[in-house]
């Protein structure tokens, strides 16, 4: 396809009429491409494996012989940042590919076939039902707001006033400076967006969206959208925080005037985000002049990647290369926090729910060595949430020297004043819906909305230019005064450590989007 550079080879697809093995799940738009010569083996399923080389083409190419050698099938080698993705059904294959002179790391992006949901926010969400009538309701009753409590301009969507949100970062304020531009583009990566939402079609980018799953992108003309079945609203829901344009229409985003796009990287099914569908992702953020990604989710099967593990070191080396060179083509990644309540500057965490694909194992680990992808990567803008009160969400991750800044995120201990009123953020739904949801997924397009806020009103700033401006100018409500005992149970959930200027619950602070685009 055009957009793609000609350094990026992949094997020949198969028909999707073809009838393969049961190992292998077969996904609308994504990649079945298998080499006619493959050469299963017989005692084991067919996994996808991640193997990292130097980034010449004689090297790429060499590996990629090697692969199929073994018996491995090539379904696609991103040779910019040497990372070749693979397929093969022989257990050894990891370890054989790690002995290849030129291969740097190697291993499965996965312990088994599809078999277990990963979810990415906290809670079911709460449905908007009859949304015209219910605006109309709370319009005769203007929110009251306490002394000294933050301004905001009157509502001009019909369910604006329910989104406490919105002026929680001054983001109606900085809208009369600049509500974003349309040469500024967000992409969602995550489980597809439905941009046929009235909410988010004028908005939306299809020529900068995709399927990634698999590890091949399908441009084809709906591959980005959310699966049919399976309760895929996460992407929509985040695309509504991020560019909802001001149309009379439901909500508004944080930045309505920029372009959102979607590259769908969740598997059919099990909505879980494997490696080569990552990497595909920021590599095609970058080839599509993608200036800011929004990744609300963590890297499956594993919750935290370790260097001390062969697979998970794969895992590290490859989403790491393309992120660091999304960045280098000037796209700024946003990443949420995650929601397990936990310190990400500790001395040590456990981690029970990894490998999420099969069955878990209870491991310690080490935060300093063991990653949550692609949160924790450097020149990623880590964001933890906050609700209501600006105070760090129950759920929130956390840690001094690993979040930068915070973002509404919604939080059930935290409600507004006021009929009708809910602690958690609303936005768009798959098929004209509208639902209230609460997570660390829905604090992370808070900032990459004020992100592309600040690239429409500074067009030439770079990424790390774009990062300083968001921490620079975030509000540090400090760390709390008294216990931090969100559910009122009289046991401290968390210690917040650092400052007034920084600290572990808000890094800089919770993002200003007027200070922000301010000069």
């Amino acid at each position: 396809m055009d957009s793609v550079k000609p350094r990026r080879r992949h094997a020949l697809a198969v028909p999707l009429g073809l009838a393969l093995t049961a190992s292998l799940a077969v996904l609308p738009g994504a990649s079945t491409a298998l080499a006619q010569d493959a050469r299963p083996a017989a005692d084991g399923e067919k996994l996808s494996y991640v193997v990292n080389t130097a980034t010449d083409s004689a090297t790429v190419d060499r590996v990629e012989r090697e692969v199929e050698d073994v018996g491995g099938t090539v379904v696609t080698s991103w040779e910019e940042i040497g990372v070749v993705i693979a397929h093969s059904t022989d257990p050894g294959f990891g370890k054989t590919m790690r002995a290849v002179d030129g291969v740097d790391s190697a291993g499965a992006t996965r312990t088994a076939p599809l078999s277990a949901a990963a979810t990415t926010d906290v809670g079911k969400p709460q449905y908007v039902k009859d949304p015209e009538r219910l605006a109309a309701e709370l319009a005769k009753n203007e929110q009251r707001l306490a002394p000294g409590a933050r301004k905001k301009a009157a509502p001009d969507e019909p369910l604006e006033s329910l989104q406490w949100n919105i002026p929680a970062i001054k983001a109606d304020r900085a809208h009369a400076i600049d509500d974003g531009r349309r040469g500024v583009t967000v992409a969602v990566v995550d489980t597809g967006v439905d941009d046929t939402h009235p909410d988010l079609r004028k908005n939306f980018a299809p020529t900068q969206s995709a399927n990634c799953v698999g590890g091949e992108p399908d441009t084809s003309w709906g591959a980005w959208r959310p699966y049919a079945e399976g309760g895929h609203y996460h992407g929509t829901h985040v695309a509504g925080i991020i560019a909802a344009p001001r149309n009379d229409v439901g909500i508004a985003g944080v930045a309505p005037g920029v372009k959102v796009s979607s590259i769908k990287v969740a598997e059919q099914g099990s909505s879980l985000f494997y490696t080569e569908a990552v990497v595909c992702a920021f590599m095609f953020a970058a080839e599509q002049g993608v200036e800011v990604t929004n990744n609300s989710y963590y890297t499956d099967p594993w919750l935290y990647n370790c260097p001390d593990h062969e697979d998970q070191a794969a895992i590290l080396e490859a989403v790491g290369r393309a992120a660091e060179y999304a960045e280098g083509e000037g796209v700024l990644n946003v990443a949420s926090a995650g929601n397990s309540a936990q310190d990400l500057a500790a001395d040590e965490l456990v981690d029970a729910t990894s490998p999420d694909d099969s069955t878990p194992v209870e491991r310690t680990i080490d935060p300093s060595e063991c990653l949550d992808l692609p949160a924790q990567l450097p020149g990623v803008v880590t964001v933890s949430a906050t609700g209501d009160q600006s105070l760090k969400s129950y759920y929130s991750n956390y840690g001094d020297g690993v979040v930068d800044v915070a973002a509404p995120g919604g939080d059930r201990y935290q409600v507004p004043e006021g009929d009708g009123k809910n602690g958690r953020v609303l936005s768009t739904m798959p098929d004209g819906d509208y639902a209230f949801l609460q997570g660390t997924s829905m604090a992370a397009p808070h900032v990459a909305g004020v992100a592309a806020l600040v690239k429409s009103e500074h067009r030439r700033a770079t990424p790390q230019e774009i990062q300083w401006r968001l921490k620079a100018r975030a509000d540090n409500p400090g760390c709390p005064e008294g216990p931090y005992d969100p559910d009122g149970d009289g046991e401290v959930n968390a210690e917040c450590t650092g400052n007034a200027k920084i600290n572990s619950f808000y890094g800089y602070g919770v993002v200003d989007a007027l200070d922000a685009v301010r000069k």
